[in-house]
C-alpha cells in the first residue's frame, strides 16, 4: 500500500538469534522478506518458515536441542504464558513445553509496527468511543491496535496507557518500541493479572485511553467495564471473529451488554408473534464500537454495537458497514445489505423472525436446507427465504405468520421451493396463517384482514407439516405432503417437537445464566439422544437421569 510505510526495520535482530544455517537459508531464500510470518523450529523436525502465502522447508537436517537451546539463550526470559521476546523488538519468540518443562519446539514470530494501518478506522478512533477489534489470528489485529495507540498519543496528544500483557504491543525489555509513539506502557507481571494492571492504570495514572490486547476472561471483561464507566476512551481486542461469535461467548458477552432470558406476558408474546420466552440484550456494551477485521484493507463495523446486538436478538440484520482500502489508499464503505445466516449458538432466529428461542434444532441436526439468504431493500419489510429457484409459477405470495413460528413457516417454504416471503406487517400480507386458539382470541382482527380480501389460513397445530400442507394448497402442488417425519411419543405424550422445544427453552436459560441447570421432563431413549445432540452443539453437558418411564435429561455447564 502506498499510504503504509513499515517502521520496523529490525528483521535482522531475530535472524541474529537464530542457528547460522537456517539464517543463511532465509537470506538466500526465494521468500520475501517483507511477507515473512514466523520461523518455526521444532525438536526432531526439519525448520520452516512460514510467509504470508506460503512455507518453506529451510533445511534437510533436523533440529536438535543444542539448537533451540542456542536461541533460548539469546533472547528474553519466558514468562508464565511461554513467550519471549528480544528487546526494543516487537518479535515474539513462543515456546511448546514437554511435560518435563523443557523447551521442545519454538515459533519465532515477525513483529511489524506500520503506519497508515489506522487510516481505515481513524475517523471511528477520534469520536471518542469504545472500540473492540475482533479478527483471526494473522489479520493484523496488534499491528491495528499499536498503530492507534501512537495516533492517539502522538496525533491527537491524548493520555494514552497500553495495558501489555505478553509484551506484543510495545516490545520487550524495559523501554517501549517506537512503534507506540508518546504512549505509556504497563507491563503485567503475570497473564492472570491483567485485570489488575487494567484498574491500576485508571486509578494511578488518568490515562484519557487504555488500549488492552487480548481481553480474554470474566475478570478482564468486568475490569473493561468498570473502566467504560469512568469515562475513559477503550480500544481493545478480544477472543472471537466476529460479533456472533462473542454473543455466544458466556465469559465475554458482557462486552456488547450481553444476554438474558426474558418471559413474556402471553398478550405480549402473542403481539411478538413469538414463544414466551424471548432472548434480549441484558446492559448497555462496554464497547460503543466493533471492529471484524478480515485484512488490514478489509474491516465490517459496527458503529453502534447496542443496536447490532438488538437486531441480532430480533432475527434481523445488524446495521452494518464494511470499509475497503484500495492501492492508492482510499478508503470506500458500503451498507451490509446482505448476510448468510449461520445458525450460530445463541438461538439466533433465521432472518424475519422475532422468535425469541433457538432456532427449530431439526433443521440443523438433521440436514435441513442449507443457509438461508437475507435480503433487504430499502425499508421493507419482506424477507426472502430460499437460495433455489420455487419450483411453481405465479405471483408471489407475501404471508403473515400470526402466533405461527416463523423459523418453521421458512423451513416449509424452503422444503417446497414456492415463491413466498414472509413479512412483518399484517398490511403488507396477501395471505395469513394463524393456530385456532389466535384465531379465537383475536378473531376481530383476523377478520379485518378478511374483510380486506386477504384469506387467513388457520392451522390445527405449529409444525412443519401442517405448513406444508397449507402451502401446498394455496400453490396447488399435487406431490403429497408426508406425513410428521419425525415419530410422535407413545401413550399420547408429546411430539418431538414439542420435546425440541423444551430443550431449546433450557439451553437459552443456562446460557443466560438464568438457571445453572435445568432437567427436562421424561422422554424417550430416541428423544433423549436428540436432547443430548442439541446440548452438544451448544457446548452444554449433559446426562439422563432416572430409571424408565421417568428417564430424563439433564443440561447444564
Amino acid at each position: 500500500m502506498s499510504d503504509r510505510v513499515e517502521l520496523t526495520g529490525d528483521i535482522d535482530l531475530l535472524l541474529d538469534t537464530l542457528p547460522l544455517h537456517i539464517t543463511e537459508a532465509i537470506r538466500h531464500g526465494e521468500g520475501d522478506p517483507d511477507d515473512m510470518l514466523e520461523i518455526v523450529m521444532d525438536l526432531g523436525r526439519r525448520p520452516e518458515v512460514r510467509y504470508r502465502t506460503e512455507e518453506r522447508l529451510l533445511s534437510e537436517r533436523e533440529v536438535s536441542q543444542e539448537e533451540i537451546d542456542f536461541v533460548i539463550s539469546r533472547i528474553g526470559q519466558f514468562g508464565e504464558d511461554n513467550r519471549a521476546g528480544i528487546p526494543r523488538t516487537l518479535h515474539r519468540i513462543s515456546g511448546i513445553r514437554n511435560r518435563r518443562g523443557t523447551v521442545i519446539g519454538l515459533t519465532c514470530r515477525v513483529g511489524r509496527a506500520v503506519f497508515g494501518t489506522v487510516t481505515i478506522i481513524q475517523d471511528l478512533v477520534e469520536t471518542g468511543k469504545s472500540i473492540l477489534l475482533l479478527g483471526k489470528p494473522g489479520t493484523g489485529k496488534t499491528t491495528l491496535l499499536r498503530e492507534t495507540a501512537r495516533v492517539l498519543a502522538d496525533e491527537m496528544r491524548k493520555r494514552v496507557v497500553i495495558v501489555d500483557t505478553s509484551n506484543e504491543i510495545a516490545g520487550d525489555g524495559d523501554i517501549p518500541h517506537p512503534g507506540i509513539g508518546r504512549a505509556r506502557r504497563m507491563q503485567v507481571p503475570r497473564p492472570a493479572e491483567q485485570h489488575a494492571v487494567m484498574i491500576e492504570a485508571v486509578e494511578n495514572h488518568m490515562p484519557e485511553v487504555i488500549v488492552i490486547d487480548e481481553i480474554g476472561t470474566e475478570l478482564e471483561a468486568m475490569a473493561a467495564r468498570t473502566i467504560a464507566e469512568r469515562g475513559v476512551q477503550l480500544v481493545g481486542t478480544a477472543h472471537g471473529n466476529t460479533l456472533d461469535n462473542l454473543m455466544v461467548n458466556p465469559t465475554l458477552s458482557d462486552l456488547v451488554g450481553g444476554i438474558q432470558a426474558v418471559t413474556l406476558g402471553d398478550d405480549e408474546a402473542r403481539r411478538r408473534g413469538t414463544q414466551k420466552t424471548v432472548l434480549e440484550r441484558k446492559a448497555p456494551p462496554t464497547f460503543d464500537v466493533l471492529v471484524e477485521i478480515e485484512s488490514w484493507d478489509s474491516v465490517t463495523v459496527y458503529d453502534d454495537v447496542a443496536a447490532a446486538v438488538d437486531a441480532i436478538l430480533r432475527g434481523e440484520d445488524p446495521p452494518a458497514e464494511h470499509r475497503s482500502r484500495d492501492e492508492d489508499g482510499n478508503v470506500s464503505s458500503t451498507s451490509v445489505r446482505r448476510e448468510v445466516i449461520d445458525a450460530p449458538a445463541l438461538g439466533r432466529r433465521s432472518q424475519g423472525s422475532r422468535n425469541g428461542g433457538f432456532r427449530d434444532e431439526r433443521t440443523m441436526m438433521m440436514g435441513g436446507s442449507g443457509p438461508r439468504l437475507r435480503e433487504r431493500s430499502g425499508n421493507s419489510s419482506t424477507t426472502t427465504v430460499g437460495t433455489t429457484a420455487p419450483s411453481t409459477g405465479g405471483p408471489t405470495q407475501r404471508i403473515f405468520p400470526f402466533g405461527v413460528s416463523r423459523n418453521r413457516l421458512e423451513s416449509a417454504i424452503e422444503r417446497l421451493r414456492v415463491p413466498a416471503v414472509i413479512v412483518r406487517d399484517m398490511k403488507d400480507a396477501t395471505l395469513v396463517m394463524t393456530l385456532k386458539n389466535y384465531y379465537r382470541q383475536s378473531a376481530q382482527r383476523l377478520r379485518q384482514a378478511e374483510e380486506h380480501g386477504v384469506p387467513v389460513y388457520v392451522l390445527r397445530n405449529n409444525t412443519i407439516t401442517q405448513m406444508e400442507r397449507q402451502l401446498a394448497h394455496v400453490f396447488n402442488l399435487n406431490e403429497p405432503i408426508e406425513d410428521e417425519p419425525y415419530p410422535q411419543r407413545r401413550n399420547g405424550e408429546q411430539s418431538v417437537e414439542d420435546a425440541m422445544m423444551e430443550a431449546e427453552t433450557a439451553i437459552g436459560q443456562v446460557m443466560t445464566g438464568e438457571r445453572s441447570a435445568v432437567e427436562l421432563a421424561p422422554r424417550s431413549s430416541y428423544i433423549r439422544r436428540l436432547q443430548h445432540q442439541m446440548a452438544d452443539r451448544y457446548n452444554l453437558r449433559s446426562e439422563s437421569r432416572g430409571e424408565d418411564p421417568n428417564r430424563h435429561v439433564k443440561i447444564f455447564r
